[in-house]
């Protein structure tokens, strides 16, 4: 599938949704477009931050290690999401690696026009600090179940992936089917785990596979509820 044209792939990011067009012709006069792979290393830790990227197609995912050099799954994201902004504002290394899922397609803005465009432009710049801030509540939320039992951890980041790509379908949701070991990944299961709660959340009436790419979410007030529960 063809990318869409870069004015409209802007408009459909949180960063640059609604902006007047003028601001977005700006962002997209900057933006060089790149294709990667599955399973390319798009960003390393420790690597200097010297641009910002808007990802256009397909899913990566945002990793750190632990002391004993292992893989912690910080988030996963999808289309018209934004990754690299942290090191390119501070100016100072990256703090993880950025892998991606599926081939994917990245458009990447030299980190000083990135910082000139939200200097300049303060709808910009409250855009990013929204952004920012969901990204802390994500996680925040993802830290207050983490102790919870596996239906309750898998069903938060299946809300995770509902709140950030899913797309309203009658009444429900559907958002994407990525490997069950990265989405134990993000929430500390093994994908064996994964795969079977997957199977009983199915069986409760929780989500459906309408196709192989995609989970669909016919309530999530019943998802939340036993997230809290």
């Amino acid at each position: 599938m063809p990318p869409p044209p870069l004015t409209e792939f802007l408009n459909s990011t949180l960063l640059f949704h609604g902006l007047p067009t003028p601001i977005q012709n700006r962002a997209s006069q900057r933006l060089v477009l790149r294709q990667h792979p599955a399973g390319a290393t798009l960003l390393l830790e420790q690597d200097w931050g010297d641009c910002v990227y808007l990802l256009m197609q397909g899913w990566v995912k945002i990793v750190t290690h632990n002391r004993e050099g292992r893989d912690i799954t910080l988030n996963i994201l999808g289309p018209g999401n934004l990754f690299g902004e942290m090191a390119s504002l501070e100016s100072s290394p990256r703090s993880s690696d950025v892998v991606t899922l599926t081939p994917v397609t990245v458009g990447s803005i030299p980190a000083q026009d990135f910082r000139e465009l939200i200097t300049t432009e303060p709808q910009v710049g409250f855009r990013l600090a929204q952004l920012l801030v969901k990204r802390i509540q994500q996680l925040n939320r993802r830290l207050q179940v983490r102790e919870s039992e596996s239906s309750a951890r898998l069903a938060d980041v299946l809300l995770f992936l509902a709140e950030g790509q899913g797309q309203v379908q009658k009444g429900g949701v559907l958002i994407p089917n990525l490997p069950h070991r990265e989405l134990g990944n993000l929430c500390g299961l093994t994908r064996e785990t994964v795969t079977r709660v997957l199977k009983k959340l199915e069986q409760e009436g929780l989500l459906t596979r309408p196709d192989a790419e995609h989970f669909y979410l016919p309530d999530r007030r019943k998802l939340e509820a036993l997230v809290d529960s």
